[in-house]
């Protein structure tokens, strides 16, 4: 297993050990011992599985009641996997990362707790499957506009297929009391939840 760095302070590719033959590939997709000598978080509680079509776009989510982290994989298709930090007072508050994941690549993407999720299909279906650090909490969900001016991901064309949920989220700002902060040590500060 390599493990890459993005431009975004623990956003992380991973590349995993593929042995491939006639037959097909093998790989192994987590392995905590692993991970934990990588310094990643080996407590994934959380298993999630999606299918969309071509020009889906799930996101920009993050949990605030419940922080997680995520672990993201292609089992099949092609996404562009997007992470954006959230995190006020970051150097990097705002900015995001796209790295492209797919059935075929079996490249993975570790997104920390402190940055929003999304995702965009880009081949006619993507099955994408995730692990995550926390359960999946409703009354903590957050999220914000996929196509937001301010954080100007570059998503590909004909992206916009979105959920009735997704299209009503509000911009990313500071100002938003579901965000969490950074203290001058870098320890993350979630808002208290009641």
């Amino acid at each position: 297993m390599r493990i890459a760095p993005t431009t975004l302070p623990g956003v992380q590719i991973i590349e995993p050990d593929v042995y491939r033959d006639e037959r097909g590939f093998f790989l192994e997709v987590y392995r905590a011992a692993r991970f934990s000598a990588a310094g990643l978080p080996v407590a994934f509680v959380q298993d999630n599985h999606s299918r969309s079509v071509r020009g889906t776009v799930r996101g920009l989510h993050w949990q605030w009641r419940r922080p997680q982290a995520k672990l993201v994989r292609v089992v099949a298709g092609e996404i562009l996997d997007v992470a954006v930090d959230i995190r006020r007072g970051s150097p990097t508050f705002g900015k995001w990362v796209g790295v492209r994941l797919s059935g075929e690549s079996l490249r993975q993407t570790f997104i920390p707790e402190g940055f929003a999720h999304g995702f965009c299909v880009l081949s006619d279906v993507a099955d994408v499957e995730y692990k995550c650090t926390a359960e999946y909490d409703p009354r903590g969900e957050s999220g914000f506009r996929w196509d937001d001016a301010t954080v100007g991901i570059a998503w590909p064309e004909g992206a916009g297929l979105l959920s009735p949920k997704d299209a009503t989220l509000p911009n990313l700002h500071a100002a938003r009391p579901d965000l969490p902060s950074i203290d001058t040590k870098g320890t993350l500060i979630w808002p208290a939840s009641e």
